[in-house]
């Protein structure tokens, strides 16, 4: 019979391409990771895997049961959430995935009324990038995901997955106080073509959104000096080397004294900040208890 655990190493070997980095994904040492791989290729009496000069890859029929694992894994996994659901106790592991922002301002803040009110319950918090939770999510790396979407550039569905619409958080434009922009409550973003700017990596939605930002409101090409996904190192870029940022909102910029926070005159931006699962896992209580309280704050 196969194992359902090796069944999810296979799938995290497909979706990782190498037993090193299926076996960081998993918290594995690569060593156990290809015992797992092994036995699951004689278990299904069939090759799984085969040696492509260095590398090792998918066979045609290991492609196929990777296919049937996400099937296999999600029947039991929406089975033991049945039974959780009847069982009514808010207990055993959930991870959630978030983006910097949103893991420091929203995530950590619950974390200790969770641990209060469920103390059976354990939350493992992974900070990352939509990109890259969301596929985790269909995979069953994590169980919730913070995600955040803009309006140019709106998620695309996963499936077997839904989601919870929390809260719009606006984009503000972080200045060093002395910029004579300053001086006024709201900056046309049109004004600071001659600025440097920080901003986050590039590839990702924040620094697409920022890019847009400036070519369409502004009307120019932003001048980028540096790159940090960290609010707060943004926010000390802007203190001690004079460039700007836009910002987000629910990471109440406004507080760092040394800079000075302000709205866009050209209008308001924002993006939307939702919560994502898989259905097959919704109903499991420890899964409602997070989603919860992630919502109530």
């Amino acid at each position: 019979m196969l194992d359902p655990r090796r069944l999810q190493v296979l799938r995290e070997f497909a979706a990782q391409g190498t037993i090193a980095l299926a076996a960081d994904a998993l918290g594995y040492t690569p060593s156990a990771v290809s015992q797992q791989l092994a036995q699951l290729q004689r278990d299904a009496g069939t090759e799984l895997l085969r040696r492509s000069g260095r590398r090792l890859e998918l066979t045609d029929a290991g492609h196929a049961l990777v296919e049937h694992a996400g099937e296999l894994l999600g029947h039991i996994e929406r089975i033991e959430a049945d039974l959780a659901a009847h069982e009514g106790a808010v207990r055993g592991t959930v991870r959630v995935a978030a983006f910097q922002t949103a893991a420091a301002h929203l995530v950590v803040p619950c974390l200790a009324p969770l641990g209060r009110d469920h103390r059976q319950l354990r939350v493992e918090l992974v900070e990352t990038e939509a990109e890259a939770a969301l596929p985790a999510l269909v995979r069953g790396d994590v169980d919730v995901v913070v995600a955040d979407e803009y309006e140019h550039a709106p998620r695309p569905h996963l499936p077997g997955c839904s989601r919870v619409e929390l809260r719009d958080d606006d984009m503000l434009v972080a200045l060093p106080r002395r910029h004579p922009a300053a001086r006024s409550e709201t900056v046309r973003l049109s004004s600071l073509a001659e600025l440097e700017w920080t901003t986050v990596g590039a590839g990702t939605a924040y620094g697409e959104m920022f890019t847009g930002m400036c070519r369409s409101a502004g009307g120019f090409e932003p001048i980028i000096r540096h790159r940090a996904s960290d609010l707060q190192v943004l926010l000390d870029l802007v203190a001690s080397t004079g460039v700007g940022a836009i910002v987000p909102a629910i990471g109440r910029p406004e507080r760092d004294r040394r800079v000075a926070v302000r709205r866009l005159a050209e209008g308001s931006f924002s993006r939307r900040i939702y919560l994502s699962m898989r259905d097959s896992d919704a109903k499991r209580p420890a899964i409602q208890a997070i989603v919860e309280t992630l919502a109530a704050a």
